[in-house]
């Protein structure tokens, strides 16, 4: 049984291999630090399996009394640790290898592509390849997705620029027309450039709605609203447009419900989907305006209007920035964010899931309605 001394001796002199192996293979990972990982596994395991061999040799050598033995042990030692650190080196060959995989995916996710799955042989490579792969399929996701909103800002320039003007340019030769003395009803020429004036305000005033609500900083005053006053409020202002195309406003179901909402932008979304109504409904129709509770606690508001709609493929896309159902860009559909250039309906969504609601389009056997869902508190 060894005696106390002996356990001592023995602790000490393992403790000081240990501690020279251990500096000498610190001092070689700091000259390695800029290699690989491989290289520096290798370097850790070997110091590992030296130090085990290092501290048995010097323990046996002070105890053992057999010359023999002691060859005996180190043969032993010295066999075990090349083994050791063949299959050390092996490992770091297979870790390289799998960093080195590992490292050409991000590579080709950095150029664009859309890396798939691979597992590299190791739970936590495996892990990581295949954060990469979804990784690579998100940033595509969002690559698209610039991409078309890139094409819709492009476009939407084009019709505004065209829409801008349209209506410059006729401010322009009636003041040209004013100036000179040729007009035969001045009066006539300054209500009509008034007409104009209000039409280009009105975009410009869309235009600074949408850039507040892509940038976040649109500020939300919400307060009780009584919906029927709103709708009604709404409704009693699009009338005089409604019957130059001899379309009647109409509510139906609408009660004395509350909702805590910002007045002004509520009122602006209402404003604009009748707008949007009303320029697409047949002459001499109806549109509805209409409330339900659902089960959920969610108002909903529908504009219902006899009209044809969208395609289908078109429902989800109508409330997208530049986006429009058809060519027809005139002066007289700039009613309240020039629909025809497309802000309207982009405001409406934006005004609405600030508000932490939703808005929708579908077509039904009616004709076509947009729903506007919203919290009753929020």
């Amino acid at each position: 049984m060894p005696s106390l001394s002996d356990f001592l001796f023995i602790g000490a002199t393992a403790l000081a291999c240990t501690a020279a192996v251990t500096v000498v293979a610190l001092g070689l990972l700091w000259l390695l630090r800029r290699r690989s990982l491989g290289a520096q596994l290798a370097v850790v395991v070997g110091a590992v399996i030296v130090a085990i061999a290092v501290s048995t040799l010097a323990v046996s050598a002070q105890m053992y009394f057999s010359e023999h033995d002691l060859k005996v042990l180190v043969w032993v030692l010295g066999a075990s640790a090349l083994l050791g650190l063949g299959a050390a080196w092996l490992l770091a060959r297979v870790a390289r290898r799998s960093v080195a995989r590992l490292g050409e995916r991000v590579r080709r996710i950095g150029r664009g592509d859309v890396v798939a799955y691979e597992p590299a042989g190791w739970k936590e490579f495996d892990e990581l390849a295949g954060e990469l792969a979804d990784t690579s399929q998100r940033l595509a996701a969002a690559r698209a997705e610039v991409e078309r909103l890139d094409a819709s800002r492009r476009q939407l320039v084009a019709w505004v620029s065209h829409d801008l003007r349209t209506p410059l340019t006729g401010i322009r030769v009636m003041a040209e027309a004013l100036e000179e003395g040729v007009a035969e009803d001045p009066d006539a020429y300054v209500r009509q450039i008034r007409v104009q004036v209000d039409a280009v305000n009105r975009m410009v005033d869309g235009l600074f709605e949408l850039s507040k609500i892509h940038s976040g900083t649109l500020t939300l005053r919400k307060e009780p609203i009584v919906l029927l006053d709103l709708l009604s409020d709404a409704a009693a202002d699009m009338v005089p447009l409604a019957t130059e195309r001899g379309i009647r406003i109409s509510l139906a179901g609408v009660a004395d419900q509350m909702i805590l909402a910002d007045p002004r932008e509520l009122g602006r979304v209402v404003a604009n989907l009748l707008a949007n109504s009303i320029r697409h409904a047949p002459e001499d129709s109806e549109i509805v305006v209409s409330t339900h509770r659902t089960a959920d606690d969610r108002i909903v508001v529908s504009v219902l209007d006899r009209g044809p709609g969208v395609a289908s493929k078109d429902l989800g896309r109508m409330f997208e920035l530049g986006w429009r159902g058809d060519d027809a860009r005139t002066l007289a559909d700039q009613v309240t964010a020039s629909p025809g250039a497309g802000l309207g309906l982009a405001i409406v969504r934006g005004i609405v899931e600030a508000h932490g609601g939703r808005v929708t389009a579908v077509r039904v056997d009616e004709g076509f309605r947009l729903d506007v869902s919203l919290p009753t508190r929020t």
